[in-house]
């Protein structure tokens, strides 16, 4: 810088100084412009894209695959690509500690190295377009994170293109543009179209790779986020898992028609004994743990069950709402809704619930239920070892008419033996829920709510008594 310029410089500089700039209005006025557009783009996001609800961290969950937050995908899509160079993928501290050092020391010396006094955007060529490339990299690594390196297939063709996208373009680019800079003294137009080039460059390989791997399918996880919600999860996953032995509400003392526990005398757990002295941390610990002395499994992921963390404590809100007299319950919507005179029910409505509530926990896969399965319309219709037998349209005789009206099935072969015990085994069915199973099995066992309906007889209203004249 010769000596006309830093005068020149120093003058401006005086100006500025003494002209200065009032706290209020001025500088006060620029941050608060700032800070109301901040807050805008904050309500904008908050309202039309939100937070995805997901559910509560569980360390124990072994099948979840870590990920760092989205501002830093693009580290982890360069440390994954890095990797896919032979020699330099083995030494993984330079791609996790030298390379980001070296990015982040420039960036901080660049004002060091680029002395020109200019101000103006065409006379700083040189850093505005290494910025540019590095912020098209930063955005472009960022959107294809999701992208594998090696297909499912064996391919390593993904991986190829995200290096050169990712790493070997902007290497080139970097590298010319720092050669056009201080050794060809190249012009502002040419190092302009070597910054577009590179960065058309890495769009388009990117955008390739984006084209050539599909979309994942992401499986959606329900979240329950009001208390009513997670009450009604935790009762279904009780239904499921507890009801067998202790029964639709934990009051079971003796559990019945459990192989391995028959006879069992268990404390209810919906007694103050338990409620009130334990907590729910050790109730937690109970349920994932379980209590493999006392034949009750673990169900805990961590401990080789098939319950999260969150979904076990969605079961203790559920129990602590509902059975804890120091808890206030709100208000749940019942189960099914009510059936009028002559109305008929359905499976989806009326059934699908209560087979939830009351006898999946049995009747289900890899239990002990003479093969007769009811998670879906079509189990309840045909399976079972009396699948003949077991729902017969308009025929009261149905065993599973009989047997949730505490009628056992005798064995025909073996007149002093049960073949099909009453059911449910600890607590029989109460009697509106019977009068489902009655209502449904009698009209011919309609799927759907539409079907049902087609089938309602609205009943003959009595005639009215006339006065005498």
């Amino acid at each position: 810088m010769n000596d006309e310029t830093k005068k020149k410089i120093n003058a401006r500089y005086e100006r500025e100084l003494n002209k200065g700039e009032r706290f209020w209005p001025d500088s006060i006025y620029k941050d608060l412009i700032v800070s109301l557009g901040i807050f805008v783009l904050l309500i904008l996001l908050a309202t039309f894209v939100g937070v995805a609800a997901e559910p509560k961290a569980d360390p124990s969950d072994t099948s979840y695959i870590p990920r760092p937050e989205w501002y830093f995908l693009f580290l982890f899509k360069f440390l994954a690509i890095y990797g896919q160079i032979p020699v330099l993928g083995k030494i993984e501290w330079i791609a996790t500690v030298v390379i980001p050092g070296v990015a982040v020391g420039l960036l901080t010396l660049l004002p060091f190295i680029e002395k020109r006094p200019d101000r103006h955007y065409v006379k700083r060529i040189l850093p505005i377009s290494i910025m540019i490339i590095m912020v098209v990299g930063i955005v472009l690594l960022t959107l294809t994170s999701e992208v594998p390196t090696v297909a499912a297939d064996g391919s390593k063709l993904l991986g190829v293109l995200q290096s050169i996208s990712g790493l070997i373009i902007p290497t080139l680019a970097y590298i010319a543009l720092v050669l056009m800079s201080y050794i060809f003294k190249s012009s502002t137009r040419v190092m302009i179209w070597t910054t577009m080039l590179a960065s058309v460059s890495m769009i388009l390989v990117s955008g390739t790779v984006l084209a050539l791997h599909p979309k994942p399918v992401v499986e959606e996880v329900e979240v329950a986020t009001t208390l009513v919600d997670q009450i009604v999860a935790g009762q279904d996953l009780y239904s499921i898992h507890c009801t067998e032995c202790h029964g639709d509400d934990g009051s079971v003392a003796v559990i019945e028609g459990v192989e391995g526990l028959e006879g069992e005398e268990i404390t209810p757990i919906n007694s103050k004994d338990v409620l009130y002295t334990v907590t729910d941390s050790a109730m937690y610990e109970v349920i994932a743990y379980g209590r493999p002395n006392a034949g009750m499994t673990p169900f805990g992921k961590a401990y080789g069950g098939e319950l999260s963390r969150g979904e076990i404590d969605y079961m203790i809100t559920y129990m602590r709402y509902m059975w804890d007299d120091r808890f206030e319950a709100p208000t749940i919507k019942p189960l099914f809704p009510a059936l009028a005179d002559g109305e008929v029910p359905s499976y989806d409505v009326h059934i699908a619930p209560i087979a939830k509530r009351y006898c999946i926990s049995c009747h289900r896969a890899d239990k002990e239920n003479n093969n007769y399965l009811m998670t879906s319309y079509e189990e309840i219709l045909t399976t079972g070892d009396n699948a003949e037998h077991n729902i017969i349209a308009g025929d009261e005789t149905s065993y599973l008419l009989q047997v949730i009206q505490e009628h056992a099935i005798m064995d025909p072969e073996k007149p002093d033996e049960e073949l099909i015990g009453v059911m449910p085994p600890s607590k029989a069915l109460k009697p509106n829920i019977v009068d489902v199973f009655v209502r449904w099995i009698m009209n011919g066992m309609p799927q759907t709510a539409d079907e049902a309906a087609a089938l309602f007889v609205a009943p003959t209203p009595e005639p009215t008594a006339t006065a005498a004249p």
